[in-house]
């Protein structure tokens, strides 16, 4: 049978598990949840059922509003930081951006099911005009969907789940011994990946000076803006001469240039990952010069060079 003795505490657990994942913690929450749903089939009491999860209901709100209030403060560039500890690519912004553009705050009613997008959505909601009571509707109703599914899975499939405990047991490995190798062995995948990724980068970006100098050589150049059009909104200022690039018509709106001109491409996110993508789909079409810039649209401004208002088109 399940773990009685510890059942009690399920509330305590699954609240500390989902705050956790909530805040951006390296926390298998969803298996955390499963784990959980198994214990309470065992104690058959409708009332602990119930209080694990508005338990689990909590932290995932607690961690949520902390994200929202903190997107509401910092506006976009709470996603900078983001982009400095996330272990998915800087492309995650990018596309919970996308994401948030089209469908709004009711994104929020599936993003936990996709890994990293709820962690980027929310303060993606607070740095734009999401009001509060808004946000605590749609991300109440998609965080009980989810919590519902984690402790139904649990509660469905606890005898596989007991002979898992139990065959751990016999080799002297605990639940939590498992899951922490696990979760050691994903983060060493995400982050050699990052790695890799960022050193290819490397070896063909730009520096803010030579940006400057290619300018003053080859006032040809192109130089392309692939920030979000919600990051635009927050910081609606440009490199001079930069064009607006937009992904879902970029090949129609590049196929007319010539193949030969030097491109450089930046973003608001200093791992320049996103520039990165964009730069290899570029290469793809055959530009046959395309380099991101170093420390995007940020290292510009620090090191003192000009910016200009983005224009509005009609």
């Amino acid at each position: 049978m399940s773990s009685v003795n510890w059942s009690d505490t399920a509330p305590v657990v699954a609240f500390i598990g989902v705050f956790a994942g909530a805040i951006g913690l390296p926390v298998p929450a969803m298996p955390t949840l499963i784990v959980v749903g198994s214990t309470l089939v065992a104690a058959r009491d409708p009332v602990l059922i119930l209080a694990t999860f508005l338990g689990a209901l909590a932290g995932a709100f607690a961690g949520d509003a902390a994200w929202f209030l903190t997107g509401r403060r910092f506006g976009y560039r709470v996603l900078d930081g983001l982009c400095r500890i996330s272990l998915s690519p800087d492309t995650c912004v990018r596309r919970a951006s996308g994401f948030f553009e089209k469908r709004g705050v009711k994104l929020l009613l599936v993003s936990r099911f996709i890994p990293g997008l709820s962690l980027v959505a929310i303060p993606i909601a607070g740095a734009g005009d999401t009001r509060f009571s808004r946000f605590t509707l749609y991300d109440l109703l998609g965080a009980a969907l989810w919590i519902s599914v984690g402790l139904s899975i649990g509660m469905l499939f606890y005898r596989q789940i007991d002979a898992v405990l139990a065959t751990l047991k016999q080799f002297g490995l605990g639940m939590a011994a498992l899951a922490l190798i696990g979760l050691l062995l994903w983060i060493g995948f995400r982050y050699s990946r990052r790695a890799l990724l960022i050193a290819q980068l490397r070896k063909s970006r730009i520096s803010v000076d030579e940006l400057s100098v290619l300018l003053a050589n080859e006032p040809g150049a192109l130089i392309v803006d692939v920030r979000s059009t919600l990051s635009r909104r927050d910081d609606p200022f440009v490199i001079p001469g930069s064009r607006l690039f937009d992904l879902a018509t970029a090949d129609a709106a590049l196929a007319t240039l010539p193949r030969h001109t030097s491109v450089v491409i930046y973003c608001s996110c200093p791992n320049e990952v996103s520039a990165a993508k964009v730069a290899e789909r570029l290469s793809k079409l055959g530009f046959s010069n395309v380099r991101p810039l170093t420390g995007g649209i940020g290292a510009w401004r620090q090191a003192g060079r000009d910016v200009e208002a983005i224009v509005a088109t009609t």
